[in-house]
């Protein structure tokens, strides 16, 4: 059972993985589109209101489908007052209670409350309201897909917690991170 469950932690990580590199292409997008609008804006005096939220847009997409590749690479923000002083394996306990009773009920609330809005949105042709705007539900489709992608990497890090305490594999967070 924990060797199929393994593969599908490796299913989630390497999806995650190419959702992560897709992501970094947005990085640069979005400084393009930035550098491009200030530049038109103060040497040729134009505006639109359409590639302000053309950056905005892509700065979500990037924070929020890039959340299940930041977790899975363990580079995620965390407080480790209590953490750090534990051992390798208190601190996979940590994160498989972490997991189970913080990031999976809040992410799984969040999608489920959000695709809805992005439905709605979609189905509805909203359009922002500034002059010159653009349709919304591009912007309101990260919310749930990125939320999606979370809760998916973290059933793969609980997954891997759990193999580690069993000694199946070696400490998944050995590997990823800032001490790799």
């Amino acid at each position: 059972m924990m060797r199929a469950l393994l593969g599908i932690s490796r299913l989630i990580d390497g999806l995650n993985e190419r959702v992560g590199r897709v992501v970094a292409w947005l990085v640069l997008i979005s400084v393009l589109v930035s550098a491009g609008n200030a530049t038109v804006r103060y040497a040729l005096n134009l505006s639109s209101n359409a590639w302000l939220e053309i950056q905005w847009y892509l700065f979500s997409a990037i924070f929020l489908l890039g959340a299940g590749y930041t977790l899975g690479r363990n580079e995620h923000v965390r407080v480790d007052v209590l953490a750090g002083r534990l051992s390798r394996r208190g601190q996979a306990w940590i994160d498989i209670l972490g997991g189970t009773l913080f990031l999976l009920p809040i992410a799984i609330l969040i999608l489920y409350l959000s695709w809805p809005m992005f439905m709605q949105s979609y189905a509805s042709g909203e359009i922002s309201s500034d002059a010159g705007g653009l349709i919304r539900w591009p912007v309101k489709l990260p919310i749930p897909a990125g939320f999606a992608l979370l809760v998916l990497q973290g059933l793969s890090e609980i997954i891997k917690r759990v193999a580690f305490l069993r000694g199946i594999i070696p400490d998944p967070a050995g590997k990823t991170g800032k001490e790799a």
